[in-house]
């Protein structure tokens, strides 16, 4: 835990950033402190958020507008906020502000996450940075427009409540934002389960091309950039294709491709409940969780399913050699 007042005492300016291609938790988390210095620390002069474009369904957060393209990162602020962001290279363009930075907190709740800044606020175990920005927080200054940021954050990382990184605790705090008279469901709807007709198009293909392997273990799907021309899809018209090939019965690791450039594929894996994705992402230069984790690999398309399924197959044979055992 982290005390705010010790950490920007001095502090003229702040930046907060975080990891390319922001996604719920990223923005929210972000947008969550930014409003909550903005309100409750005037005597800062500046506090910017430097993020890659946000979905446009992200837009209705207050202040949103406000929020600067990652490409335009630049100068030296007092105190630099990286959040729910596993390394240097995750930033993107922000990564410059590190470099002139007085002071780097770190704020993030991936598992592999190894430790960077100054000062290092990570818990793997809570569900979302966004929980851990409300701990943060003095629960009683926490308005309307901070509690809608930092619920959609808590919503989208934990699946709508539903994945096993949601605890108690995460409910409880859940239920505090709730009572700050935030449009809870409207929220969910709009950013978590509203697709645009593109993005059913496109999840519609990646369904209908999918495959099972390892005996109905395992499902992939992958995407070209042809495809994605055809569309006219973005990276963004992706999210949530995976977290709904998780769904299929008798499944227990799903994984979605895209392409990227020549020979180059962002890789995004889920598993149920034996399969630790996080570490076979990591083991191909990515990162992420136990049960949701990604990285980007090289090679032709079959090259890259193999290498994977392979990690896959190794694990779920480990698991049944234990169950055998203790059978």
């Amino acid at each position: 835990m982290i005390n705010l007042q010790n950490e920007l005492a001095g502090a003229n300016s702040v930046a907060i950033a975080g990891h390319v291609r922001p996604d719920g938790d990223c923005v929210g988390s972000c947008m969550g402190l930014a409003l909550y210095l903005r309100k409750y620390f005037p005597e800062l002069q500046r506090t910017e958020v430097y993020l890659e474009s946000i979905p446009e369904s992200f837009h209705f957060l207050k202040d949103s507008d406000t929020i600067r393209d990652s490409s335009e990162a630049s100068g030296a602020y007092d105190v630099v906020f990286v959040l729910d962001c596993g390394d240097r290279e995750r930033l993107g363009d922000s990564a410059v502000l590190l470099d002139n930075a007085k002071k780097v907190v770190c704020i993030d709740h991936h598992i592999s996450n190894k430790g960077f800044g100054e000062v290092q606020y990570i818990e793997p175990q809570a569900s979302s940075t966004s929980e851990l920005i409300y701990l943060i927080l003095d629960e009683e200054k926490i308005d309307t427009p901070i509690a809608e940021a930092l619920y959609m954050g808590i919503a989208h990382d934990t699946g709508v409540f539903q994945y096993s990184n949601c605890t108690r605790r995460t409910m409880e705090i859940a239920g505090l934002l709730m009572e700050k008279g935030i449009d809870f469901s409207g929220i969910v709807d709009r950013t978590f389960f509203q697709k645009t007709y593109i993005q059913n198009q496109i999840l519609g293909r990646a369904l209908l091309e999918s495959m099972m392997l390892l005996d109905g273990k395992c499902i992939i799907s992958a995407i070209r950039k042809k495809d994605m021309e055809f569309y006219g899809a973005g990276p963004k018209d992706l999210e949530g294709i995976v977290s709904q090939m998780r769904y299929t019965t008798g499944v227990e690791v799903a994984m979605f491709l895209y392409e990227t450039s020549i020979q180059e594929y962002k890789v995004s894996l889920r598993s149920n409940n034996i399969v630790d994705v996080s570490k076979i992402a990591s083991y191909f230069g990515g990162g992420g969780h136990v049960r949701a984790a990604g990285c980007t690999m090289q090679g032709n398309i079959h090259d890259v399913i193999n290498n994977l399924t392979r990690h896959i197959e190794k694990q779920l044979e480990e698991a049944e050699e234990k169950q055998t055992l203790k059978g």
